[in-house]
């Protein structure tokens, strides 16, 4: 999955610190997820051991958004075959389909593109059924995808979006204020079938896996409410941004009804990643610590803090999202900042790796690692890591100092991923 292993393991840390993210990677392929949770046997379709008879629906649709749709689609059209009547996967990027149509958005903003993406999704869904199943295949990146504002226009929604991001807004800041802003998001795309089964398959890519905020929770009840997103909007002050009283923020669906006949499943999230990771760093002889599930924060303190955590021949194991504040104009992601802000602070026979699981950070890199040796090649080229952190430029530290890792875009996506260790004495 790291495309650039042999490259970077030049030291027994690196080498083994590379194994374990990995081990990571590969135990969150989206296609391998959805032959695990999904089967059929003729007529039986199971999704995580719930049955369905395909004979009692006249026509099944499949509808993926975000990060894991492209594959997941492919996945499901093995599966299903000529089951599927239709359906739209919309991803950042294309794949080839029989019964599906393959659409490429943009990310992380939305987009005239994604609008008319969505333009597809909305007309297929308006001639859904009561006899009909509609299969949603749901995971992170759905949020700026999925683009049917209310009220707003697209780049006023861009607008709204990189402030909150800029500001170092939370995902769950971010996606509470996008669901009142959506007509399709915050349980609207299960309305706009009911009273049609819906099925969602969930790739969580949020901290906690609150299925509400998974790609803003288009089938899902949401428990947030428009005075929810109006102190976010305030506390961030939003409003001068779109021009509009409020925002025009739209309440979003509190019917139980619309919500009866739909089941949501989390197939897959950061649990079985940091799971792979800890069984593959115990085989390499080290001792596991798993910090946290949902590590959060300021991205340049928790790089800090990681670089302060283990024992020698300790493995630290995390998964999260951390936060941005954006001062300067460099480039580079969260992950590469996690791991920038460390170097100051990583002890000789240490080292930090931190990595997006959809293999982009903000950049064509994933994340990035550090340890001794990046720390003195540094110096040799006179960088000061603390006036990149200052601009907002790891991407351009990494570039010159080494220490990216790349991957391409992975067709996972399950928060990032972080590892801090040391090596045995």
């Amino acid at each position: 999955m790291i495309k650039n292993t042999r490259t970077l393991a030049t030291t027994k840390l690196r080498r083994d610190a590379l194994r374990v993210l990995d081990a990571g990677l590969r135990a969150i392929d989206t296609r391998s997820v959805v032959a695990a949770n999904v089967k059929r046997v003729g007529n039986r379709f199971t999704i995580s051991g719930k049955t369905f008879d395909l004979r009692a629906f006249d026509h099944i649709y499949v509808i993926g958004i975000g990060k894991a749709a492209a594959d997941a689609g492919q996945e499901l059209e093995r599966i299903l075959g000529d089951r599927i009547t239709t359906g739209v996967i919309l991803d950042v990027k294309t794949v080839r389909l029989k019964r599906l149509k393959s659409l490429a958005g943009t990310h992380p903003f939305p987009s005239l593109e994604n609008m008319r993406a969505t333009g597809e999704i909305i007309g297929i869904l308006k001639h859904v059924e009561e006899h009909d199943l509609v299969i949603a295949v749901i995971s992170g990146g759905g949020s700026a995808l999925l683009c049917w504002p209310y009220e707003l226009k697209c780049n006023q929604l861009v607008l709204l979006t990189k402030m909150l991001m800029r500001n170092g807004a939370t995902i769950q800041e971010i996606n509470t204020v996008r669901k009142h802003l959506s007509e399709i998001q915050g349980g609207q795309f299960a309305k706009m079938v009911y009273p049609a089964t819906v099925v969602g398959l969930l790739f969580s890519d949020v901290p906690g896996d609150d299925p509400g905020m998974i790609a803003s929770g288009p089938t899902v009840m949401d428990l947030t409410t428009k005075k929810d997103a109006a102190r976010i909007m305030a506390k961030y002050d939003l409003a001068r941004a779109c021009r509009l009283p409020n925002c025009e923020l739209l309440e979003t669906p509190k019917d139980p009804k619309y919500f009866q006949r739909v089941t949501n499943h989390i197939i897959v999230s950061n649990v079985q990643a940091l799971d792979a990771m800890s069984r593959e760093a115990k085989r390499l002889g080290y001792s596991v610590r798993k910090y946290s599930q949902s590590l959060s924060g300021e991205a340049r303190e928790v790089g800090r803090l990681l670089a302060g955590i283990p024992q020698p021949g300790e493995m630290v194991i995390a998964g999260g999202e951390t936060t941005v504040t954006v001062k300067g104009k460099g480039k580079g992601g969260r992950n590469q900042e996690v791991a920038l802000s460390a170097l100051a602070s990583i002890s000789d026979d240490g080292l930090v790796a931190s990595l997006a699981s959809d293999g982009v950070d903000n950049s064509p890199a994933a994340g990035a690692f550090v340890d001794a040796r990046i720390r003195e090649r540094a110096k040799r080229l006179r960088l000061n890591p603390a006036a990149f952190l200052n601009r907002n430029d790891s991407y351009a530290f990494f570039k010159r100092a080494g220490g990216h890792i790349l991957t391409g875009v992975t067709g996972a996506n399950v928060s990032d991923l972080f590892l801090a260790a040391r090596s045995r004495r």
